[in-house]
């Protein structure tokens, strides 16, 4: 008798199954009310209209290996604009006989931002691999050592150019904020005025401006038979506008530090470096990476603003594509390209800074 009663209660206690697994996710997330049910009819139907086609246009109808004239009489996307067109979409005007090296340059960026991404890494000897794979990078872009044939800056393009302009920015900038942002918070009233009037001015222009000023402007400063590469120039206007919202930010990330750590680190001796260097920085910078990501994934798409100033960078080379009369009219191919490639970086900045916060986060 018992036991019929405990199995009749278990039989009782179990949920209906419509409100586990699968069917109670999507009945508790998308039909739970009248509003969400509409709504989500509405969406499925918007779907049900425009994926088909999509992927109809995308891959079904399209082609991938024929000339611009073929894509003339087809329905689908053209994707033959990128294959066709790859390595000088990717390596713009650099001489074709010598885009290995570009191409090394990018596979030892990519080597060291991989092995950056594990923090057991972070010594100084990996510091000591980035300035040496940075040169690297340089000198393969460059020439002129080692049996190198130089190759002017003027014939940098595409990929490598957007990745170096965006790299050394980021890598200078991030520094150099910290520094301003310091300056700002300082006690000398006279290197805080000076900090404040350069954030303040950078950030009331917008980039643009500052690559117009460093092209066009800058130069008439300059003694006669000075000449500062152009890339050069915006990568330095790049630098100084990132250093200056970096700056905002990790001004907001000090102001957060309560009193007492600043007190705990004087009650143990240490003086203002010290207590900067591992005490307040540590804890105010790790406050504030969602918002210095957020900047940095802007920072890197804004490389693209060096069209402006007639740098071929990677939506250059892309637009120089578009201008040819065979391939005029598959623009639409050839944006979803390029921003699958920025997607990728910025994805990728965007995933590993949620990764570095859950680990920081853990270790407290």
């Amino acid at each position: 008798m018992e036991e019929s009663i405990l199995g009749t209660q278990t039989e009782e206690s179990k949920p209906p199954i419509t409100s586990v697994g699968v069917i109670g996710w999507v009945k508790s997330n998308l039909f739970n009310g009248l509003f969400n049910s509409i709504l989500t009819i509405v969406i499925l139907y918007l779907l049900w209209k425009m994926i088909p086609p999509l992927f109809q246009w995308a891959f079904i109808d399209s082609v991938w290996y024929t000339n611009g004239k073929a894509c003339r009489g087809i329905d689908g996307a053209c994707w033959s604009i990128i294959p066709t067109n790859l390595r000088f979409i990717i390596f713009g005007f650099f001489p074709y006989e010598l885009q290995w090296r570009p191409f090394a340059a990018m596979i030892i960026l990519f080597g060291l931002l991989f092995y950056s991404r594990d923090r057991k890494h972070w010594t100084k000897y990996l510091g000591y691999g980035w300035i040496a794979g940075l040169f690297a990078m340089g000198l393969l872009m460059k020439g002129g050592l080692f049996g190198l044939s130089p190759v002017e800056t003027t014939q940098w393009g595409g990929l490598p150019l957007t990745l170096l302009l965006s790299v050394f920015g980021l890598t200078a900038a991030y520094p150099l904020g910290i520094v301003l942002a310091l300056g700002r918070q300082s006690k000398m009233r006279g290197l805080k005025l000076l900090c404040i009037l350069y954030i303040e001015l950078i950030r009331g222009v917008p980039l643009i401006s500052l690559l117009f000023m460093s092209s066009f402007i800058f130069p008439l400063f300059l003694p006669e038979g000075v000449i500062i590469p152009s890339i050069i120039r915006a990568q330095v206007a790049i630098i100084l506008f990132t250093a200056a919202y970096i700056a905002e930010v990790v001004r907001g990330g000090l102001q957060g530090m309560s009193r007492g750590q600043y007190e705990a680190a004087e009650s143990i001796g240490l003086n203002y470096y010290l207590t900067m260097r591992l005490v307040i920085l540590p804890q105010a910078l790790k406050i504030v990476i969602p918002p210095t990501v957020s900047i940095l994934i802007s920072a890197f798409k804004d490389t693209s603003l060096v069209m402006i100033i007639a740098l071929f960078d990677l939506l250059k080379t892309t637009q120089t594509v578009l201008s040819n009369p065979e391939w005029m009219g598959f623009s639409r191919e050839a944006y979803i390209f390029i921003a699958i490639l920025y997607f990728a970086g910025c994805f990728s900045m965007s995933n590993y800074s949620r990764k570095l916060e859950k680990e920081l986060s853990t270790e407290n």
